[in-house]
């Protein structure tokens, strides 16, 4: 096929192929990269010839020299598709889940997304990761960001299962080779790299190839699901209000462990030109008393609203319309994960987040309010911010124990705006950017972690899986806090440590990697003992 060759480096894509234009961009159409070429490849000896072939080849022109990796190709920024990329090494085709009885864990390539795992892993095993509910969001980027799902607050963060990694990683030599980190390595750097990989970010250490997970949990047989939701046009500020401090309340109630963990719901604060504000929620059925637990859950979110819910017969977001489900009904687990999707990606959009270790503060609701319900009346606006109950198994673990430090959460927000490929969209970032700025407003703008609000901190950072060029923008952080402190607290000096060790020519680098230490003159503290939370059977010592 014209464009294309095919070598050990797997199939060489070129500009006049016809799948040239499609790997050539994001999910997001916002991103669009003019490459050299892109590689698409089928397994780890294709990775380790592609990578070195870039690594060492001439590059032309100095302000395109990035090499970048594209999993699912969801990536909220522009890390992996930009001008100034030259080679994009696509793993789409690395599409195996199967077990590996050398190491006793099921092997999954990297290319596999979130509904290839319904096909090969659940419809095998009737096991599951507790990942994502996007179909098609790609492994090899939804588990080194600490990937969750709706099955998270039951049974924890995917990388709580993770056992090893391969990866295909650079040497100051400019040689690639394949190495495998698990959490039991004998070598030191070996457990720091698997470490780094449960929650340091994608892009940043080499190319994963395979992860290894082990004693994942099996599904449930069936759920009770209901999405319904209160119409704009009977909210006040009022009820407002009351609907987000009921969430708030519940999930600070019930962080757990208990009776609550298996349930896990979705608050969809809309902006007012839209339908309805959503409520989506799901139980494990076959836990005690789940009928009688996702009917008080409902009841406590109705308290003193006074109005009643209808069914969602729009979609919001990146969640389509769930027309019949305003009533809890028993469904098959694997209905329900063919329910959310798959999404289009017709859209261009922005998104921020934030962790909450307490529910929403008066000021906070107001600045929602003040964005979703006072902007510009009359305009239509395809905006949303979604709240997700956070907490139960997830917060098993101690910070420390996973690179996904966020350990005593009870909400995750996560703030989006989408507009029409054909406009710029300028309008659309100065609203997503004044709101998020003004729910932050007492400390900077921003959400700041833990170890950096005295007295009785709300808030703990931001997830790098929702990542956000504007935290490192001064416009928008006037705090003194920067934006690797948001995402990684204070493990990013041992991810820093991991960087230069497994990086050290920096050939994977992005507007939000990790930034080397070489030539800082940074020192670095050792990440927290792994180990000590009756988790996943982490290993008692940690990867220092």
């Amino acid at each position: 096929m014209t464009g294309a060759v095919a070598d050990a480096g797997g199939i060489k894509v070129t500009e006049g192929d016809r799948r040239f234009a499609a790997l050539s961009r994001g999910f997001n159409p916002r991103w669009r990269a003019r490459p050299d070429y892109i590689r698409l490849v089928s397994d780890g000896s294709q990775v380790r010839h592609a990578l070195e072939e870039a690594v060492n080849e001439p590059v032309a022109d100095p302000a395109r020299r990035r090499i970048t990796v594209r999993s699912g190709g969801h990536c909220y920024e522009d890390f992996v598709c930009a001008d100034d990329v030259r080679v994009i090494i696509d793993m789409s085709l690395m599409d195996r889940v199967q077990y590996d009885p050398a190491l006793d864990a099921v092997c999954v390539d990297a290319g596999v997304t979130n509904g290839d795992l319904r096909r090969k892993l659940f419809l095998k095993t009737g096991r599951v990761l507790p990942g994502g509910s996007c179909p098609s969001v790609g492994i090899g980027g939804h588990i080194p960001v600490g990937g969750f799902g709706l099955l998270s607050r039951q049974h924890g963060l995917t990388v709580d299962y993770l056992y090893g990694v391969e990866v295909a990683v650079v040497g100051a030599d400019r040689r690639v080779r394949l190495v495998t980190a698990t959490r039991d390595s004998r070598d030191r750097d070996l457990r720091r790299l698997w470490w780094a990989h449960t929650g340091g970010g994608g892009g940043n250490f080499g190319i994963v190839t395979k992860f290894w997970f082990r004693d994942l949990p099996q599904a449930p047989e069936k759920v009770l699901f209901t999405a319904s939701g209160w119409k704009w046009s009977t909210i006040d500020k009022e009820r407002f209000r009351r609907i987000v401090r009921n969430f708030g309340r519940f999930f600070a109630e019930h962080r757990g462990p208990g009776p609550y963990d298996p349930l896990f719901a979705i608050l969809q604060l809309t902006h007012s030109s839209q339908d309805k504000i959503g409520l989506i929620v799901q139980i494990d059925a076959g836990v005690p008393d789940a009928e009688k637990l996702l009917t008080d859950f409902l009841n406590a979110m109705n308290e003193g609203v006074g109005v009643d819910r209808h069914a969602l017969s729009e979609a919001y977001g990146e969640y389509p319309a769930f027309t019949g489900l305003h009533a809890p009904i028993m469904l098959p687990w694997d209905t329900v994960e063919k329910l959310f999707g798959p999404v289009d990606n017709l859209r261009a959009g922005k998104h921020k987040s934030a962790y909450m270790v307490e529910p929403l503060p008066d000021d906070q609701i107001d600045a929602l309010w003040a964005g979703l319900a006072e902007d510009a009346a009359g305009a239509r606006r395809d905006a949303v911010v979604q709240i997700d109950s956070y907490g139960g198994a997830i917060n098993r673990l101690r910070p420390g124990q996973t690179a996904a430090r966020q350990r005593s959460s009870i909400l995750k927000l996560q703030h989006q705006v989408y507009w029409p490929i054909a406009e710029s969209g300028e309008g659309h970032l100065r609203w997503i950017r004044t709101l998020y700025r003004n729910m932050y407003r007492r400390t900077g703008g921003v959400p700041l972690p833990l170890a950096e609000q005295p007295g009785s901190p709300v808030t703990d950072g931001c997830y790098i899986g929702y990542p956000d060029v504007d935290l490192g923008d001064p416009e928008w952080n006037t705090s003194d806090v920067p934006w690797p402190a948001l995402y990684y607290g204070e493990d990013y000096a041992v991810l820093r440590q991991v960087k230069d060790r497994w990086d050290p020519l920096n050939i994977f680098h992005h507007r939000q990697s990790v930034e080397p230490l070489r030539h800082s003159g940074d020192g670095a503290a050792e990440p927290g003992p792994i180990g000590g939370g009756g988790h996943a059977q982490m290993p008692e010592e940690g990867p220092a």
